[in-house]
């Protein structure tokens, strides 16, 4: 199945948001053409290590070894390098876009415009295309011309008082949150639009903020009323409200979530502690939140008597939600995911091969199926001559040209 086997999108993407986008479009079965600068491409290309047909090496050895970073994030796009400052190459551009559905960007906001590829230059070509520009903050408001990367967004929204210890500091998320979730709002937003262009005809402009995103998903929580309560907003990896937390046993931590009076009463159940039930202090949700601490203590006493399997068998028994607390070595080694396909062989187009490493698959099965795997991610400038020849006409010999010039 590729659902949007009908849509190309041209995408002036880098880093990380913008290509994430354009990797799952591309998996949707979507036509990718990614626009990078000629000699040069997307800055993550020259962030090592490097994966070729002999393997990955800290060090790029020839045409065929492409960062493992590029190799994760654009699978299933096509790169054609095109100098969008030269005259040239911005017809080229214009062009491609006249014949696209979407144009994506992810650069500093303001930068298509000054190259005369923004919103307005495109819609001139193409009224009902759907232009998506991705940002930190936004192309409007105050912060909107200062530059951010997801650690700054992390910290500009929020999200970082709310992550981390009650005792220490504000903690970035592991991994770039704002990065990933925000395209896929991205990709929500586009996929309406494109409802919207099926009724009316008109194309639309898609601003999007990675501050926005991730406030708006922080102030999903109550996290006015739990300061007007005195609950701290920094609990670790216990809950605000309750028991649910993380819980050491003898040999490996597990995490739990009572977050209900009936899965209290489970867990109290579960682990051999009845009597908790009706104690005043945790017989309903919001005594027992105020007394959380307390609670925690109570079951923490109980699981560290147990190995973690023996932890994990009680509560599961229980019907307790629970799990163990797992290592990404682990995650890599449970087959779950290569069966569901949520985890593929990471491929290089440059040799069309696999790679002895893994990249995350679509994570949604359409009809109990995943989703065809796509090509690898390219090399630089891979599809030059196929995309411009079929787009914009040009011939071997204005290819050379174009070549020659610096335009490609």
């Amino acid at each position: 199945m590729q659902p949007l086997s009908d849509l190309r999108v041209l995408a002036v993407t880098v880093f990380l948001a913008g290509p994430f986008l354009s990797m799952t479009l591309a998996r949707l079965g979507a036509e990718v053409i990614k626009i990078e600068i000629p000699g040069r491409g997307d800055p993550v290309r020259g962030n090592g290590p490097f994966a070729g047909p002999d393997g990955i090496h800290s060090e790029q050895r020839t045409e065929q070894h492409v960062a493992t970073r590029f190799l994760k994030r654009s699978q299933g796009v096509k790169s054609v390098t095109l100098d969008l400052r030269n005259p040239r190459g911005r017809e080229l551009f214009l062009e491609m876009a006249r014949q696209s559905d979407v144009v994506l960007e992810n650069l500093a906001p303001g930068s298509m415009t000054r190259l005369g590829l923004g919103y307005p230059d495109v819609a001139a070509v193409n009224p009902g295309v759907i232009y998506a520009s991705i940002s930190g903050y936004g192309q409007t408001g105050p912060y909107a011309q200062q530059p951010a990367h997801d650690p700054q967004i992390q910290g500009m929204s929020g999200l970082m008082d709310i992550n981390g210890e009650p005792d220490g500091p504000p903690t970035r998320v592991g991994f770039y949150i704002g990065d990933l979730v925000t395209p896929m709002f991205a990709s929500t937003a586009i996929l309406a639009a494109l409802r919207e262009k099926e009724k009316t005809g008109r194309g639309t402009y898609l601003d999007v903020s990675m501050m926005d995103t991730l406030t708006s998903l922080m102030l999903m929580e109550n996290l006015e009323e739990d300061m007007a309560s005195g609950i701290p907003l920094r609990t670790g990896n216990n809950s605000r409200s309750g028991p649910t937390g993380q819980y050491q046993a003898s040999d490996g931590a597990v995490i739990i979530t009572a977050a209900s009076d009936d899965q209290w009463r489970r867990l109290c159940n579960a682990i051999g502690m009845p009597e908790l039930i009706d104690d005043e202090r945790f017989a309903r949700y919001q005594v027992r939140s105020e007394n959380a601490a307390a609670a925690r203590a109570e079951v923490q006493a109980r699981i560290g008597e147990m190995t973690r399997a023996q932890a994990l068998e009680c509560l599961s028994a229980g019907d307790v939600p629970c799990g163990p607390v797992r290592t990404v070595p682990e995650i890599l080694a449970d087959n779950h995911f290569r069966d569901r396909g949520a985890l593929r062989p990471m491929r290089n187009a440059a040799f069309d091969g696999e790679v002895d490493e893994v990249v995350a698959g679509f994570p949604v099965l359409f009809d109990g199926q995943p989703l065809p795997d796509v090509p690898g991610a390219p090399s630089l400038g891979m599809h030059n001559a196929e995309v411009l020849a079929e787009l914009c006409g040009v011939d071997a010999r204005e290819l050379e040209r174009l070549r020659g010039d610096g335009v490609i």
